[in-house]
């Protein structure tokens, strides 16, 4: 109770970093590789499946995979954000409906068929598979980032016009940092899609792990299967966890509310 019998309003909850969200998940995903190691060095190879992970070919594709999501996840930012920005202020409101469309169009489209016309028309390699996955992600963080920069108070913003500071200053000191959470969890969704849409970068040439799951499939060997596609869901999910942590670590103070 404050002075006068007035009640001190209670502190606001907010997320942190606890010792289970900085162990659990690491613990697990070396858990599963360790026995993954295990299994592999007991199994009796055949001659197709050891020419299939030799020679470096598993760590090849795993690098492959991490360049395609980095890759595609930085073109997905410069392009999404900068958009939806764009498309909050009132000069270009009336084109959301039709970029919003676009982008739903881009992700409803089958991410193989996608491909396949991006590889006829660019050719095999990395840049037709960097095209498709960055398409395929765009809505998640375009939608997330005008959805955040609407639903601020608007009497927020007009207190902050009205201590003098410009459309840029509003937009940046006031707009973004309370629009981070939902721009953030829509960043979190586009990476793990892009670690799962990367597999099909193989289809088109572009590598990945969905080199070994191809190969595993066509050649009917179950470890080469196995391994790419048991290091697929780690990668997903360890880049989950990292952007997990991300989310808590950039979320401006005062913010964050716990769920």
């Amino acid at each position: 109770m404050g002075p006068k019998g007035a009640r001190t309003p209670p502190p606001r909850p907010h997320r942190r970093l606890t010792w289970q969200k900085l162990t659990v998940m690491p613990a697990m995903l070396t858990t599963v590789l360790l026995a993954t190691l295990v299994w592999f060095r007991r199994a009796d190879l055949d001659a197709v499946s050891r020419n299939a992970l030799s020679g470096g070919q598993v760590s090849k594709a795993l690098w492959q995979h991490v360049e395609l999501t980095v890759i595609s996840t930085f073109f997905v930012l410069v392009i999404a954000i900068p958009l939806g920005i764009l498309l909050t202020r009132a000069a270009f409101r009336r084109a959301t409906p039709v970029v919003m469309a676009l982008a739903n169009t881009g992700q409803a489209t089958p991410a193989i068929g996608l491909l396949a016309l991006l590889v006829i028309w660019l050719g095999t390699g990395m840049k037709a598979a960097l095209i498709g996955i960055t398409a395929y992600a765009l809505l998640p963080v375009l939608a997330n980032t005008v959805t955040g920069l609407k639903a601020n108070d608007p009497t927020l913003l007009e207190a902050a016009r009205g201590i003098g500071m410009s459309s840029p200053g509003v937009l940046a000191r006031v707009e973004l940092p309370l629009a981070v959470p939902l721009i953030l969890a829509g960043v979190r969704t586009a990476l793990v899609l892009n670690v799962g849409t990367a597999t099909l970068a193989a289809f088109g040439g572009g590598g990945g792990l969905g080199v070994l799951i191809t190969a595993g499939i066509t050649t009917r060997r179950m470890p080469v299967l196995i391994l790419g596609s048991i290091l697929t869901v780690t990668l997903a999910l360890l880049v989950d966890w990292l952007a997990s942590l991300a989310e808590l670590l950039l979320r401006p103070r005062g913010l964050a509310v716990e769920t």
